[in-house]
């Protein structure tokens, strides 16, 4: 039998909450099995907890009140727990993340933006500095790495089983300069070509369609109930409801219905890539600059 490891509790609010929590579930002589019996959440989960490896969610947090009759001290310091785990992404974002590293299936919707675990330094840079032009150099190099240490999720063979339905646009506007384009969907198609994860297009010319707000992705798990991120400009939302879900879910569905099929998205994005590589990205956008000043001129 493994040897039992010891928290520290010292180590971070979290492993602090946790180490809380297995004390008080031993001293009333409960097995992680029998701490979450009635609860939608499974062994490892609670265990993850406790190692001070996993957020604790508030209806979670209820159920051990109740079940290790705690008088409320864990819903009323889970949200001590989540704050305290700040750092370089969005304090919206971070539970989202969190959830992420457990995930066993994402699906995700994304209408002006490739994937973060899919995006490299320059296309990361540019993002960051678009929203904010003089964040300091130091903070921009710390969050481009904190982005590029979640490529594992579509480049693991042990990550999430993945499938991402991607807006036209994402391919035809280019945010980094046009070697860097190619370099970046040449990227995104390689990490396709090894079954990483499955790419669907959504072409400009699909009409309307569901999810027309920002980007959104799903997160199934096999200890906890399905998930649902959806992001804005500078705020996001984890929806656990499982009515709203499930209508999160059918709605996706629909979407990847109007997507084009995995096979012809993967050749439109080499084939992007090709373009921006070979300059003729940059000829169509000229071409398409005169077209604008003839019209304009009434030439």
């Amino acid at each position: 039998m493994a040897a039992r490891k010891e928290i520290d509790g010292s180590a971070s609010v979290p492993a602090f909450y946790g180490k809380e929590l297995r004390w008080k579930r031993e001293a009333v002589g409960l097995t992680l099995r029998q701490a979450v019996e009635g609860s939608f959440y499974g062994v490892s989960y609670l265990s993850e907890i406790e190692r001070g490896q996993r957020r604790m969610p508030l209806d979670l947090a209820k159920h051990m009140d109740q079940v290790l009759r705690t008088d409320g001290f864990f819903t009323r310091r889970c949200e001590d727990v989540r704050k305290a785990k700040r750092g370089l992404v969005a304090p919206y974002f971070e539970d989202a993340l969190e959830m992420e590293t457990h995930a066993r299936d994402i699906e995700e919707w994304n209408p002006m933006l490739l994937p973060g675990p899919l995006q490299l330094e320059p296309y990361i840079r540019g993002i960051i500095l678009a929203v904010d032009p003089l964040e300091p150099e130091v903070t921009v190099k710390a969050k481009v790495t904190a982005r590029r240490d979640r490529a594992w999720v579509f480049e693991d063979a042990a990550g999430p089983a993945s499938w991402a339905v991607l807006h036209e646009s994402i391919l035809r506007e280019p945010i980094v300069e046009d070697d860097a384009m190619a370099e970046q969907l040449a990227h995104v198609a390689a990490v396709a070509r090894r079954r990483r994860f499955i790419p669907q297009i959504l072409p400009c010319n699909a009409g309307a369609h569901p999810f027309m707000m920002g980007s959104t992705f799903f997160m199934s798990f096999s200890d906890a109930p399905p998930m649902v991120y959806t992001e804005g400009m500078f705020s996001g939302q984890l929806i656990d409801d499982p009515g709203v879900v499930t209508r999160y879910q059918q709605a996706y569905n629909r979407l990847r219905a109007a997507a084009l099929s995995p096979a012809v998205s993967l050749r439109m994005i080499e084939q992007a890539a090709e373009d921006y590589g070979n300059g003729n990205h940059a000829r169509r956008r000229e071409r398409s600059r005169l077209a604008d000043e003839q019209l304009q001129h009434g030439t």
